[in-house]
C-alpha cells in the first residue's frame, strides 16, 4: 500500500460534518501546524503544539489502575503533540468515531481503546504519558473520555497514534489530544567517546560513564550506531593491559523493577560479548553487571534526567 493511501485525511473522510466556523473568533497557536498523517476534525483550532526530533512517550495499552495504567509500551522516537478545541455543536462521540474510522482506513492497527467509565476506575487519575508532567492527560470518570492507541507499521519506521477525545475542549465542543510518535533511531554521534577520555574518568573517579552505546527499546542487542564507542573501549583496554573493568548496565526508572534489572544486565553482557568476540578482548579481563535503576546520576522525572540514568559504566575492577 503506497504511502498516499495510507496517509489518515480526517478532513477528507469528514466533508460536509464542519460546524459553522466564525472567521477571526479563534486562530490556531503560532507556529502549530497539522501532522503530515492525520488531520483535524473541520473547524477545529490548535490550542497546544508541541514536536520533538527525539523523546519518549508511554502509550496506553490498558486502562488506570492504581494510578498506574494496567499495560502500556514505552516507544521512542520523533514525537508531535497536537491539542484541538472542537467547534460547538459536535458530540465526543461523533469526533471520536471518525478519527477510529479514518485510522482504520488508513492501515492503522488499533492496540487499546476505552469509553466513559472504561478508562479509569472512580476517583483515579492517569499516569503521566508524555514528558515531566507539563502535559498531564486526566483519565478521570467524572467527564466524558474516549481514548485509542494505535498503530501504522512502515519499513521506514513504525507509526503510533495516542488519541484522547474528552469533553472539554474550549469552544464549547470536544477535545482532541493527538500524540503521533514515528519511531527512529536517535541522531548519533552527537556525544563523541575517545579512549583518552575513558581512562582519564578512570584514573580519576574509577569508573567512566558511556552513552556512546545503543539498544532498541527493551532490548538488549547492540545497535551499529554503537560501533565507535566500542572501539574506543577496546583501545582503552589495547592501551593498559593490566587494565580489568566491570562492565555495569543502568537503566532508567520506567517499567518493571525485575525487567530493568535483567534488562541492564542482558545489555551489560551484550557489551562484553561484543568486545571479546568483535574486539578480540580477554574475556578474563571483563566481568557484566546489570544495576537496573538503582545508581541514577540525575532525577528520573524529567525526560532529560531519565536518557542520562539510561547508560553503561566501565568501573575499574
Amino acid at each position: 500500500m503506497t504511502t498516499f493511501i495510507r496517509t489518515v485525511f480526517v478532513a477528507c473522510l469528514l466533508l460536509g460534518l464542519s460546524a459553522p466556523f466564525a472567521a477571526g473568533q479563534d486562530q490556531d497557536l503560532e507556529g502549530s501546524q497539522d501532522h503530515p498523517l492525520i488531520s483535524r476534525y473541520p473547524g477545529s483550532i490548535i490550542k497546544n503544539y508541541l514536536t520533538k526530533e527525539f523523546d519518549e512517550l508511554t502509550l496506553p495499552l490498558g486502562k488506570v489502575v492504581e494510578q498506574k495504567f494496567a499495560k502500556s509500551q514505552h516507544l521512542e522516537g520523533k514525537v508531535t503533540r497536537i491539542v484541538y478545541a472542537v467547534p460547538q455543536g459536535r458530540s465526543l462521540l461523533e469526533v471520536f468515531r471518525n478519527y477510529q474510522n479514518a485510522l482504520k482506513k488508513a492501515a492503522f492497527e488499533t492496540l487499546f481503546t476505552c469509553g466513559p467509565q472504561e478508562c479509569c476506575q472512580s476517583g483515579c487519575s492517569s499516569s503521566r504519558v508524555y514528558g515531566s508532567g507539563d502535559f498531564d492527560d486526566y483519565w478521570g470518570p467524572d467527564h466524558g473520555i474516549r481514548y485509542l492507541s494505535a498503530k501504522l507499521a512502515r519499513p521506514e519506521g513504525d507509526v503510533y497514534v495516542s488519541l484522547l477525545v474528552d469533553d472539554q475542549g474550549g469552544l464549547g465542543g470536544p477535545g482532541v489530544e493527538l500524540y503521533v510518535v514515528e519511531m527512529k533511531p536517535m541522531e548519533s554521534e552527537l556525544i563523541t567517546v575517545d579512549a583518552a577520555s575513558l581512562a582519564n574518568d578512570i584514573n580519576r573517579t574509577g569508573h567512566a560513564s558511556v552513552y556512546g552505546i545503543y539498544f532498541d527499546t527493551a532490548k538488549a542487542d547492540l545497535k551499529p550506531e554503537s560501533d565507535a564507542t566500542l572501539k574506543e573501549i577496546a583501545k582503552l583496554l589495547q592501551g593498559d593491559p593490566q587494565l580489568k573493568l566491570y562492565v555495569v548496565g543502568h537503566t532508567d526508572n520506567q517499567g518493571a523493577l525485575d525487567l530493568n534489572m535483567d534488562l541492564s544486565r542482558r545489555r551489560a553482557e551484550a557489551v562484553l560479548a561484543a568486545l571479546t568476540t568483535k574486539y578480540a578482548v580477554p574475556a578474563a579481563r571483563l566481568r557484566a553487571f546489570g544495576d537496573g535503576p538503582y545508581a541514577p546520576v540525575a532525577s528520573n522525572d524529567s525526560e532529560d534526567g531519565r536518557a542520562k540514568n539510561r547508560r553503561v559504566e566501565l568501573v575499574k575492577q
